[in-house]
């Protein structure tokens, strides 16, 4: 075997080399339709192979000590703990007490009951960090709101996809973790960071409504309006909602607890409100904690390739390596971010954002970091991984295959896909606006950052 590998041209070349032809060899496995997690792994183990000239013993002692200090991390339980939240908060039956507290609210107006799921799902993106689980649960709820009252198939179904990548923007958020962890960052200031934007991408979305409903009138029904007592009542059944989100964000803020001891406090506490819903039963439960188990398995799994391969590249010397090349290019430091930012937004259309982060924040994160933006280092990463978040975010809602865009037209099967694409278009020029005056303003990312 060891005589085979050595007739591979790889052998011969240099680490810096092998570094740059291991992102051909890692697209190629996986438009090959291999797992992003294997894929990495592969390129990671076959890197230090060929890096260390053959000789395996550097790469089963990497096999080891990768494998511990990666799983070791205290900060990594967050990720199953806030996924079980997740769980409990879809059984818990919040999502139907949220979406029908906006739309008495907004439901009579034009476009209200789309606005009001928007604001739904900014809610439940306060108490589940997956945007996928979102757009899902969400669309349960308000998809037959939305036809009952005579919004058309193509908008119904793109506010909801928009409106689920609130669910991964608005802390707690998955992969704020590990944007934290990858970058050692303060996973509390990231949760700040990132609640002005997911606020702001709320409002765009409730605007963009407005504007198409104007533009298209007949895509969107009316209701009566409800009555006011009715209204207050709806309002007052989204307690819960706001209890644990309080609890959880501002209990991190104030120092009370860890974010880890947070999310443990917020599971515990979804936990107990889908208990007394009645809809926490034995199997229920068994099933939250296997999805919470498959789940998590499966980002780790990712997570361990990604340990692997970023290894590989740091011993190569690309990340390095792009950085100097960068800075002696002489470019101003926004034109960088804005191409780094684009080649987010582009390859997010076909890969997860997971993958996306785990995968280019090592890459990129040098070069943003050795240019002068006129901020602090801290404040300079923290407003890079909420720019890095939202513009991979939009890759799940931008044609051809975005993964949003695919759930919620799974749930009806009356609308033609094209329909969805010419729709959501709308919602992605809104997250395009949103990414400019956030690039423009980094303040309004970073005032909540002490």
């Amino acid at each position: 075997m060891t005589a085979f590998l050595d007739l591979l041209p790889f052998a011969d070349m240099s680490r810096l080399e092998l570094g740059f032809w291991s992102f051909p060899v890692l697209l190629g496995l996986i438009f090959l339709r291999a797992p992003i997690g294997l894929a990495m792994f592969l390129c990671g183990i076959g890197g230090w192979y060929f890096a260390m000239n053959g000789n395996p013993t550097p790469l089963l002692s990497k096999l080891k000590s990768e494998t511990y200090t990666t799983f070791s991390s205290y900060s990594l339980s967050i990720i199953p703990l806030f996924l079980l939240m997740g769980q409990f908060a879809t059984l818990s039956g919040m999502s139907t007490s949220l979406f029908k507290a906006a739309e008495s609210f907004l439901g009579h107006r034009k476009g209200g009951v789309a606005m009001a799921a928007v604001g739904a799902c900014a809610g439940f993106g306060a108490i589940c960090g997956s945007s996928l689980a979102t757009a899902a649960t969400m669309g349960k709820v308000a998809l037959p709101e939305l036809r009952r009252y005579g919004y058309s198939g193509g908008f119904s179904t793109a506010t909801l996809a928009a409106g689920g990548t609130l669910g991964i923007l608005i802390p707690p958020s998955v992969i704020l973790v590990i944007y934290a962890i990858i970058t050692e960052q303060n996973i509390a200031k990231l949760f700040l960071a990132a609640f002005a934007p997911g606020v702001l991408a709320a409002v765009g979305y409730i605007l963009t409504i407005s504007i198409y409903v104007r533009l298209f009138p007949g895509s969107a029904g009316t209701r009566p309006p409800v009555p006011m007592a009715e209204r207050w009542k709806a309002l007052g059944n989204t307690w819960p909602v706001l209890a644990i989100f309080g609890l959880v964000v501002g209990g991190i803020y104030a120092g009370w607890f860890t974010p880890t001891e947070g999310s443990a406090i917020g599971a515990a506490g979804t936990g107990l409100v889908a208990w007394m819903s009645g809809n926490l039963k034995w199997p229920a439960f068994k099933e939250s904690l296997l999805g919470t188990g498959k789940t998590t398995a499966m980002i780790f799994f990712i997570v361990l390739g990604a340990g692997f391969y970023n290894g590989f590249l740091a011993l190569s010397g690309v990340p390095q390596y792009l950085a100097d090349y960068v800075l002696d290019l002489g470019l101003s430091p926004w034109v960088v971010l804005a191409i780094i930012l684009a080649f987010y937004m582009i390859f997010g259309c076909v890969m997860d954002s997971l993958s996306m982060i785990l995968l280019t924040v090592p890459i990129f994160f040098p070069v943003i970091s050795a240019m002068d933006f006129g901020m602090s280092p801290e404040h300079v990463a923290i407003w890079f991984g909420i720019l890095v978040l939202i513009v991979v975010e939009v890759g799940l809602i931008t044609p051809p295959v975005g993964m949003n865009l695919f759930i919620i037209n799974a749930m009806d099967r009356e609308t033609r896909i094209t329909e969805t694409y010419k729709a959501v278009m709308f919602f992605v020029g809104s997250d395009i606006v949103r990414v400019v005056i956030l690039v423009a303003f980094p303040a309004i990312t970073l005032f909540l950052i002490p």
